[in-house]
Order: structure tokens, then C-alpha cells, then sequence
């Protein structure tokens, strides 16, 4: 103020008042909003008003977390993204139906409770069955309970009382009607075959529930002796076959018959497998050869006699036999014959020798599956322990009883296997649980002694291991239960789901995921090709703690009982006891009166996981009031392509013939700051309980929302304060709004007429970003709403508009029209920006809201307005566009003098700027250019400013000269003027502070 002030007129001045806090305090005030909306029931109560204004339904279907142990950042990405969507939608006017569930049933449980048995002192063995299952039931339910605190610390809404879980009565009763509906429909078979098994969890696998890591295996060289090509006389059943394989090959074959006989090379990572080998299979695209060995590596140089000997002859692909040389130690050898044709050639087992019990003849089989990328160019067959081996058997004509049981659920040989009985593949207990056994190791023992090892040697590659055990699993022959992807149905059937004219399984399935919306649209052809080419759905499983498949199984005919009278029995028992009464009650219970329960084997197999949750739109979007099926939406990472939105598209196309979601969303992984996967052995969790604590949960919002969740996500200390950061300017800028708005009413709104080109322009900008928002909400693109959100508050509004209008606001008559239009546009700007903002910074918008509506019921039960189409104003976007273009420069020149000292701040500058350009100077028709500048003074010429003049390079045409501006300070204002003195009652302000406080003082009787 001046040196002498004849009065203190900050009283006068009206400057931004709102006691809406500028530090959030977010950790105490987050929980203190939730016990309020708990309280006033919110998630249902805006529910209720939107169907009381009929409003449109969307409905989305929750993937059901596992309940086991506090959530992770993956969990609270996922709910954060949940929630989005539901609070989007309720802002564009929508009902929406959320029910979060959980996935109770499965092997992370029963570990759980299997070690809390064995700590005190029981084995799972020595527990009841009924025991054992009621502990799981607890642990599931504590930890349901847990998690749902944790979901709801996020400001996730959703019908939390009305919660679903796998492991309820009334749910597992459902889940095994969905499974009658497969037996009912003739798509579930029970094949003998190899699956994915794991020793350490004594269950077979489905391909959803195994990952691939880094693993390093033995490989090993095998010979296979050529027995003599002799005719052998067909007999028996298998006659044919006999003949076939016995039969002379064409040709000269006699350097195969000549006494140092040859030997066919096979190459495998399991060398566990080789007592099961009954083949060897060839391409006969593949060119062999026979190689004579005429000279080795010696024992000095090797430090070992080479299992290679001279005259030995092997045969292998013509393309591999360099590599097959050097992984045998072979020094030099002799090509004895090209094109050998391995049609019809019979085999000797190579650990004959040892035991009779491999002394059957070993055939060769053709096999596309075959080729000479790596190995030898042939390969070891055990069709009890390989999918193409398998297929490969059967395709020759060989029968299923003929595929030998080697090892057993333990991952052990069994007690029938020559020379390696009880041996284990991998170990299942302890500390090496998970490590190979000495099945490999005692196997290559053998083939030395039995002379029939050629090399060995390891090799890195990627191998299947259990996702949850984390152990490797093998392939091992099992009898299980399977739903047929491509088993044709009879007509009745196919109506019975309601098959649109398709006829399997898979053909369904693939015509649903064309008519569905993927979000990435890149997320169709992952899960279609993962569909088109998935063996049929194994859903089966050797446990305790899940759904049963629960049925009957004719013990003369092996046919499952179609009865729907004894299906009916089945399901109102589970429904009204559990999946219990189907291990504890007499078999009497379900088969009733009309069949005798010897003749028919009761299945205590459980279901696979994946079709407990693959089966929850069943009883979460049907049978309910208020939602509809299918879901609008599931929104799930990026693994559940071949997971959860798999088994629930498979569910729902076997029994419905269609998918039972109109859309699908994927979202990515979340990495630390360094891209790095997080793990408490490197110490870089980040867990969202801590951001909660240390943050807020609303940090952790605009993270997710600033992301680009379609990719993985990454997220640490640094990360955290840069979102620390951009919350801060959103907030100060709902301030800066709340205390401009302060005594606010609608008397003093201006009509869009009425108002200037600068409120105009920004109403323009809010009618192209309403658009914009909306449009990036209804492609659940939500950084496209709060990037563009954040750069408006920052860009146009903090460091354009408040700055522009700042003057006005505090120093203009309230009763001035540009004030009152100020005022109406930030009126106009609040209302938006807590609408826009609300799905993502639920809780602030909600504290904004309060503090200017105190009375009003929550932000959340606003619907997003539409925007009045005059507000659209591209002319003076493009005049405005201009104006910026100047101010740039101006600004620029501003900043120079003030970095020299020549003024301390703007209002102590009366800039002359020399536009030469007709449209840039045109724009500043009607606009008080010292205002736009933030200058006491300043004066527009039509001309070239002089060569000292400053210029930007990237603006032509337009160059300022910076004068100090001349005249009084107003003491009111801070404006620089000649003007000031000119009101002999106010004589230290200027003519426009002058009738502001006049009117200031007249209405407060000064």
C-alpha cells in the first residue's frame, strides 16, 4: 500500500474465501466419507432414484478374487477400474448392478489348512473329510471378510451385503446344476489320456491353471536298435498291425541287417519317460541317413570313455546328424546309406537288455508332429505321457488299454515298472518339493549299462509348472472328465442350449467372441485363438475342497445316470447342506427308489475352479431382480483370456449358446518404477495399504487413472509423488473455484448473450470437452478423461482465465456485468469439473460438493447435464487461438525484463506490441488487451516493431517493446495509472476501484 494510506481497503477486495482445506488430509478424511456413505446406504440409495426415474440398466459382472490373504496392487488396480465404471455410469444417468464375489474352492486353501493340521500335529490323511472341508469353509470366509474391508477402503461400491461366493450352499448348488446341464446335453465324456499333472498337488491340471517359466532339464541321446526285417505272420486281433510293422521296407536294406546292427537316435528332455516309451515316431518329409562311427573322442580328452563306440551305425535326420556327431563325442564317421525309409522298421526297447518286461518290439510311426528343428529328427513316443505321442499311438490303430500306467498320482513309479519301481520323478514333499527325483537319474544309469546311451547333456527351456504350487508338472495318463469342444450335438440338444444352428462347443464359442466388444480390440483374437486350437475342457480334479461332480456312473455299461428326478435330489441337498452332503450322505439320498447303489459308482472327484467361476453369471445375472444377462461387462488382467473369461464364455456357450458378457475389458500388470515384477525377496512391494495410510486412497485412484491400464502399469515412490503432485493442482483448483464462488447465487447469472468473448471461449472449451469426456467414459478410456481434465484446470483455466479474470473478480462491482459473468461461468466450471471427476477423485469431488452444498445429497446422485449447443463457438475459439498466439510473446517478454530487474511484476509494465498481421490484431477488436496481458497499460500497434524489439521465432508478425508503465499505483488494485487520483473521495485508487468501493460502501453504510 502507499507510504501514507488514508485507509486499509482490503476489506474491499473480494478475494477468494473457502474454508475448504488446501492440504486433503486425505488418510483421516477417506475413512470418516465411507462411514458416511455405509451409513446412508449410497451404492443402493442412488440406485433406487435411478429406477425411479426408469433409467437404462448396466450390469457388471465381478471376476471373483481368490480368498486367501490381504489384497495386492493388482487386486486394488483392478476394484479401482471396477469402480470407474460403475460411478461412470451412474454419472451418465445409468442403474448399474455390481455384485462382488469371491472364489473360495481349491488348492491355495487346502495347503492352508493342510499345514495347520500338520502343526498340530495331524496329517491330511488322519483328518475327516467333513473336518478338513468345514476348516476350509472358515478360512475362506475369514479372509472374505478381510478383503471386503480392504475393497471398500478403496471407495468401491457395490452390493457388498448381498456379496457372492463359490463356496455357498445355495451357490454350489447352482454350479453343480450348470454341470448337469453338460451331462444332460451328452458334451461331458470320460477319456483315459495325458494331462497336465501335478505330483506335488495330486491333481490333473487344465491348461488355464499352468504357466511357463525357465526351467533346466537332463536331455538325453537314446539309441533304439533296428531288430532284423524279417516277415512275421499276422495273428490275433492286432494283426494287421503286426504284419504292417514286420513287413521288409523297400529297396537295398541289407547295411540295416548287417551284423553291427543300426540303431534309430532319439532325443528327449525327459529321460523319466523312456520305461513308458512303446514307439518312435518319423516324418517321412524328413530326409535320414545311416552314419557307420569310424572314430571317437578319446577318454584322456574327455575325461570319460565316450558312450559312442567304433561301428556303431545311426540313423538320423540328414539335417540334425552334425549336431547329433558332436553331442556324442564322435570324432569322425562314414555316410553308409541316404534316404534310409523308416516305414515298417521295428524297434528294439534299449533297456531290453536289462528286463523282459521291455522286451516287446518297439514300432515306428508316422507323425507330422515331427520335424528336424532340434533333436535327431525322430521321436521317443510314450503315449501315456505326451499329447502327440498319445494321438499319434491311436492314430496307428493301437487301442487305449495298451498305453501303459508307469507312474502314479505321487509322481512315483509304479510298483510294476522293471527296474525303476518307487522311483520318483519329482519330489512332493519338503524342502525339495518340486526338484527332480532319481527317476531321471537312475534312468540314464540304465541305458549306460544297457549300452544304449549315446550323450547326455542339459538344456534351458520353457516348461509348464503349476500356477499356483509353482512346481513343475508332468503329462501322465489318467482316466477324467471332459466337455467336448467339437462333439456334435443331436438337435435336441442343440436347442436344449440353444445353439443358434452351430454344432459343437468350440464353433459356438467363436462365433460369440466375434460378436463381442474387446477393449483392447486386441483381446479378441488372443482369446479366439486360444479357442480355436484348446484341447477339450478337462474339469475334473483329484481334491478335496470344491464343487463335486456330482453323479453317477453306471459300473457295467461306465455311462453317467441321466436322470433329472435324481439330479433334482442332488441339487436340493447341496442347496440346503453344502457340497458336503454329497461326500457324507448315503448314496440312497440322490438315486432314491429306482436304482440299486451297487450297480452304480459314485463320483467324489471335484470340479475344475475355472467352472465354479466360469458358472457365476449363472447365479449372479440370473434369478435376480434388477440385472440382466448377459453382463454389459467383464472387466478382468490380461490372463484371464485363457482364465475366468474363457471358462465363463465355454460355461455359458455349452449351456446358453452364447457368451454370457456383451464386452470385455483387459487391463495389464503392475511392475515396479524399474519395469521389474514385485516380490517381497526384492523388496519392492508396493502395497495399497500403505498408500492408503501414507497417501490416500484417492493417490491411488488418479494413478490408476493417469495409466494407461491396456499395457502393464507401473508404480513406486516416484510415481506416487508425481501423482502426489497432479492431485494437488486438481484440488487447489476446486479451491481457487469454491472461494471465487463464495456468496454465489443464481440472481447473478449472466445469459450466454450477455457474456464476453472470454467467457464465451471458455464455455467453448467445455462444450468440446464434455464431448470428450463422455465419448473417453464410454470406452472405459479413462486417462482420455482425466489427462485432458487435468491440462484444462492447469493450462486454460489456472494460467489463463483465473489469471485473466483474477482482476475483475476481485475488484470489479459485484453488480459489474463482466464480474457477474465470471461468476456464472465458474459456477458453470465447478459443476462440471465435479461431475467429470467424480468416477475417478471420488472422494474430493464428494468433499467439494459438500462444502458448497452442505444440504445436498452426495455428488454421486448427479447425472451429467448436457451441454447447450450454443455453447459451441468456434469463432471465438479461432479468435482466441490468436489472442494466445500474442500473449505468448508478450509473456515471453515479460519474463525477460522481470529475470533483468527491469520491473518486478507485470502490473509495473505497459508493453507495446506491434502486430503485423490484419487476422491477429482483428482479434483484439472489444478486448482490453492490458487485461489479456496481466499489464497495468498497454497499447496495440498495427505496424513492425523495431529491430530491438523482442520476438519468438515460432510467432511471426508479432515483436514487443516493455515500458514501465506511468502514473499512480491504485491502492486497491495494484494497477498502474494516470487515471488514479481522478475520484477526489477516493483519491489513492482508480476510477474503476473508486466505484467498486462506493457501491462497497454504500451497501455497508460507510
Amino acid at each position: 500500500m502507499s507510504e501514507n494510506p488514508s485507509r486499509d481497503y482490503r476489506e474491499t477486495v473480494f478475494l477468494p474465501e473457502t474454508a475448504f482445506p488446501m492440504r486433503a488430509g486425505l488418510p483421516k478424511a477417506e475413512p470418516e466419507m465411507l462411514k458416511k456413505w455405509e451409513e446412508s446406504d449410497l451404492y443402493h440409495s442412488v440406485r433406487k432414484a435411478r429406477q425411479a426415474k426408469n433409467a437404462p440398466l448396466f450390469v457388471l459382472h465381478d471376476g471373483p478374487p481368490y480368498a486367501n490373504g490381504n489384497i495386492h496392487i493388482g487386486h486394488a488396480l483392478n476394484k479401482i477400474l471396477k469402480d470407474f465404471v460403475v460411478r461412470s455410469k451412474f454419472l451418465m444417468g445409468y442403474d448399474v448392478d455390481y455384485v462382488p464375489g469371491w472364489d473360495c474352492h481349491g488348492l491355495p486353501i487346502e495347503w492352508k489348512i493342510e499345514e495347520q493340521f500338520r502343526a498340530r500335529g495331524r496329517k491330511k490323511d488322519e483328518v475327516p473329510a467333513a473336518e478338513f472341508r468345514k476348516a476350509c469353509r472358515e478360512y475362506a470366509a475369514e479372509w472374505i471378510g478381510v478383503q471386503r474391508e480392504e475393497f471398500k477402503r478403496l471407495g468401491v461400491l457395490g452390493d457388498w451385503d448381498e456379496r457372492y461366493a463359490t463356496m455357498d450352499f445355495d451357490t454350489e448348488a447352482k454350479v453343480t446344476a450348470e454341470f448337469h446341464k453338460f451331462l444332460m446335453s451328452g458334451q461331458l465324456y470320460r477319456g483315459s489320456k495325458p494331462v497336465m499333472w501335478s505330483p506335488v498337488e495330486r491333481t490333473a491340471l487344465a491348461d488355464a491353471e499352468v504357466e511357463y517359466h525357465p526351467h533346466t532339464s537332463p536331455t538325453i541321446w537314446v539309441k533304439f536298435p533296428v531288430k532284423p526285417l524279417l516277415p512275421v505272420e499276422p495273428s490275433g486281433e492286432d494283426g494287421e498291425v503286426a504284419a504292417r510293422a514286420a513287413s521288409p521296407t523297400e529297396g537295398d536294406d541289407s547295411a540295416l541287417n548287417a551284423p553291427s546292427t543300426a540303431s534309430v537316435v532319439i532325443w528327449t528332455t525327459t529321460p523319466w519317460t523312456i520305461p513308458a516309451n512303446r514307439a518312435v515316431s518319423f516324418n517321412p518329409k524328413i530326409s535320414y541317413s545311416l552314419y557307420e562311427v569310424t572314430e571317437v573322442a578319446s577318454e584322456e580328452t574327455l575325461g570319460f570313455a565316450p558312450w559312442a563306440k567304433v561301428g556303431d551305425r545311426l540313423i538320423v535326420a540328414e539335417k540334425l546328424a552334425e549336431s547329433v556327431r558332436t553331442a556324442g563325442n564322435i570324432t569322425a564317421w562314414t555316410l553308409v546309406q541316404a534316404d534310409v525309409d523308416c516305414d515298417g522298421l521295428t524297434l528294439a526297447h534299449p533297456l531290453a537288455a536289462l528286463d523282459e518286461g521291455y522286451g516287446f518290439d518297439v514300432p515306428m510311426l508316422a507323425g507330422d508332429h515331427v520335424t528336424d528343428d532340434a533333436g535327431t529328427g525322430f521321436v521317443h513316443t510314450a503315449p501315456g505321457h505326451g499329447a502327440d505321442d498319445y494321438l499319434v499311438w491311436l492314430k496307428h490303430g493301437y487301442s487305449l488299454d495298451s498305453i501303459p500306467d508307469t507312474v502314479d498320482p505321487d509322481g512315483a513309479y509304479y510298483p510294476h515298472v522293471p527296474l525303476f519301481a518307487g522311483l520318483k520323478v519329482l519330489e512332493t514333499e519338503g524342502k525339495k518339493a518340486g526338484k527332480f527325483g532319481d527317476a531321471n537319474k537312475v534312468v540314464m544309469e540304465k541305458l549306460i549299462e544297457a549300452g544304449n546311451l549315446l550323450a547326455r547333456g542339459r538344456v534351458d527351456h520353457s516348461y509348464p509348472h503349476s500356477w499356483r504350487s509353482k512346481a513343475p508338472v508332468i503329462f501322465r495318463n489318467t482316466p477324467q472328465w471332459f466337455i467336448s469342444m467339437d462333439k456334435p450335438l443331436d438337435p435336441k440338444n442343440r436347442g436344449f442350449i440353444r445353439m443358434d444352428g452351430e454344432t459343437n462347443l468350440r464353433a459356438t464359442a467363436l462365433k460369440a467372441i466375434s460378436e463381442t466388444a474387446f477393449y483392447p480390440d486386441q483381446g479378441r483374437n488372443r482369446i479366439g485363438s486360444m479357442v480355436e486350437t484348446r484341447p477339450d475342457w478337462l474339469i475334473s480334479r483329484q481334491r478335496n475342497w470344491g464343487t463335486p461332480l456330482a453323479m453317477y456312473v453306471d459300473k457295467k455299461t461306465g455311462e453317467p445316470l441321466k436322470d433329472e428326478a435324481v439330479n433334482d435330489r442332488i441339487i436340493k441337498l447341496i442347496a440346503s447342506e453344502g457340497a458336503d452332503a454329497w461326500f457324507t450322505r448315503p448314496d440312497e439320498d440322490f438315486l432314491g427308489n429306482g436304482y440299486n447303489p451297487a450297480d452304480y459308482e459314485k463320483v467324489t472327484d471335484i470340479l475344475d475352479v475355472w467352472f465354479d467361476s466360469g458358472s457365476t453369471h449363472a447365479f449372479t445375472l440370473e434369478g435376480r431382480d434388477n440385472t440382466h444377462s448377459p453382463a454389459d461387462l467383464y472387466l478382468e488382467g490380461s490372463d484371464q483370456h485363457r482364465g475366468w473369461f474363457q471358462s465363463s464364455l465355454l460355461e455359458s456357450c455349452g449351456t446358453r449358446g452364447r457368451a454370457p458378457y456383451k464386452a470385455v475389458l483387459t487391463h495389464g500388470f503392475v511392475l515396479d518404477e524399474q519395469g521389474e515384477k514385485m516380490s517381497k525377496s526384492k523388496g519392492n512391494v508396493v502395497a495399497p495399504q500403505d498408500i492408503a495410510k501414507e497417501s490416500g486412497v484417492e493417490i491411488l485412484r488418479l494413478w490408476v487413472a493417469l495409466s494407461d491400464y491396456s499395457d502393464d502399469l507401473r508404480i513406486g515412490k516416484q510415481i506416487i509423488q508425481t501423482t502426489v503432485d497432479a492431485y494437488r493442482k486438481l484440488r487447489n483448483s476446486l479451491r481457487y473455484l469454491l472461494g471465487a464462488l463464495n456468496g454465489y447465487t443464481d440472481a447473478e447469472a449472466v445469459d450466454y448473450q450477455d457474456m464476453p468473448s472470454l467467457e464465451r471461449y471458455i464455455l467453448h472449451h467445455v462444450h468440446e470437452l464434455d464431448a470428450r469426456v463422455r465419448a473417453a467414459y464410454d470406452a472405459y478410456d479413462f486417462a482420455g478423461v482425466i489427462r485432458p481434465v487435468a491440462d484444462f484446470a492447469s493450462q486454460t483455466l489456472s494460467s489463463l482465465y483465473f489469471d485473466i479474470r483474477k482482476d475483475s473478480l476481485y475488484c470489479d462491482k459485484p453488480s459489474d456485468v463482466k464480474r457477474r459473468a465470471c461468476r456464472t461461468v465458474l459456477n458453470i466450471l465447478f459443476e462440471r469439473l465435479t461431475a467429470w471427476l467424480s468416477p475417478i477423485m471420488a472422494f474430493t469431488t464428494e468433499e467439494a460438493w459438500s462444502y458448497r452444498y452442505p444440504d445436498a445429497t452426495e455428488n454421486l446422485y448427479r447425472t451429467l447435464p448436457a451441454v447447450p449447443a450454443e455453447w459451441h463457438n468456434a469463432a471465438e475459439a479461432t479468435r482466441w487461438g490468436k489472442i494466445e498466439e500474442v500473449l505468448s510473446v508478450v509473456t515471453a517478454a515479460l519474463e525477460e525484463k522481470r529475470r533483468d530487474k527491469v520491473i518486478g511484476s507485470a502490473l509495473e509494465a505497459a508493453p507495446t506490441v506491434f502486430i503485423d498481421s490484419e487476422p491477429l490484431l482483428a482479434a483484439f477488436d472489444g478486448i482490453d488487451a492490458a487485461e489479456v496481458f496481466r499489464t497495468s497499460q498497454a497499447v496495440l500497434s498495427a505496424s513492425v516493431g523495431p529491430d530491438d524489439a523482442f520476438r519468438l521465432n515460432e510467432v511471426k508478425d508479432v515483436s514487443v517493446v516493455v515500458h514501465i508503465a506511468h502514473g499512480n499505483k491504485c491502492q486497491r488494485s495494484w494497477r498502474i495509472l494516470p487515471e488514479v487520483g481522478s475520484d477526489p473521495r477516493y483519491p489513492d485508487l482508480s476510477l474503476r476501484d473508486a466505484a467498486a468501493v462506493a457501491e462497497w460502501d454504500a451497501a455497508h453504510g460507510g
